[in-house]
């Protein structure tokens, strides 16, 4: 099977999130899972180049904030995402995609939650432990730490399976869920801040049930 890494660069890039760095981690992993994997680091570009693509993996930036200076997506990077989804491509949206691809129509539906700037937040960076739940067709996530930042407060559209959580300062927050967008299957990851967070082989372990999830392996 064939997956895609769109990583951070350009106005997909900020300088919190080293993508040049967890892209490659990404792919080591998924590479060890069977995948034949691609980093595309032109978001834009790689949303046109779905067509034989099982699993699209989405570790880029919000670029909102670089609005000032760069155009909106082309249409035929849009309508690219948009077929993807309903021909029934897998999905994994790592840490800050839940900020990313704001100008897609189709991507906040289809993950299922998304970063509201000024009420969702993080924490600063911590050893975090992750508490693990189990996929809908019962394989179980094991509890696993790592160092990491912890969203909060992330805006939910839609139903959606949690399969692993961690605590905020206000009560229990998902980590990852999964869910379906028509016949997509979607995975969503929050964590994935550094390099560091994939030195937890939990997260690890994470990173390829969602990618098998997604892709019906």
């Amino acid at each position: 099977m064939r997956a895609l890494i769109a990583s951070g660069t350009g106005r997909y890039a900020d300088p919190w999130h080293p993508f040049p760095r967890t892209s490659p981690r990404l792919a080591e992993i998924l590479g060890e899972a069977g995948f034949e994997v691609t980093i595309d680091d032109d978001v834009d570009a790689a949303m046109q180049r779905l067509t034989d693509v099982d699993l699209l993996v989405v570790n880029a930036g919000d670029p909102w904030r670089n609005a000032d200076t760069s155009p909106a997506p082309p249409a035929a990077s849009v309508e690219g995402l948009r077929a993807a989804l309903e021909r029934g491509i897998g999905v994994i949206a790592l840490h800050c995609a839940v900020a990313s691809l704001r100008d897609y129509p189709a991507w906040a539906p289809a993950i299922g939650g998304m970063w509201v700037p000024g009420a969702s937040f993080h924490p600063p960076a911590d050893e975090a432990s992750i508490t693990g739940l189990a996929l809908p067709e019962g394989e179980a996530i094991e509890d696993f730490t790592l160092f990491d930042e912890r969203y909060c407060r992330l805006q939910q559209f839609g139903d959606r399976t949690v399969v692993a959580t961690h605590a905020g300062p206000d009560g229990t927050e998902p980590t990852a869920w999964v869910r379906t967008a028509g016949p997509a299957r979607i995975a969503v990851d929050t964590l994935g801040h550094d390099e560091r967070s994939y030195d937890s082989a939990g997260h690890r372990a994470l990173v390829t049930a969602l990618a098998r999830w997604a892709t019906g392996a």
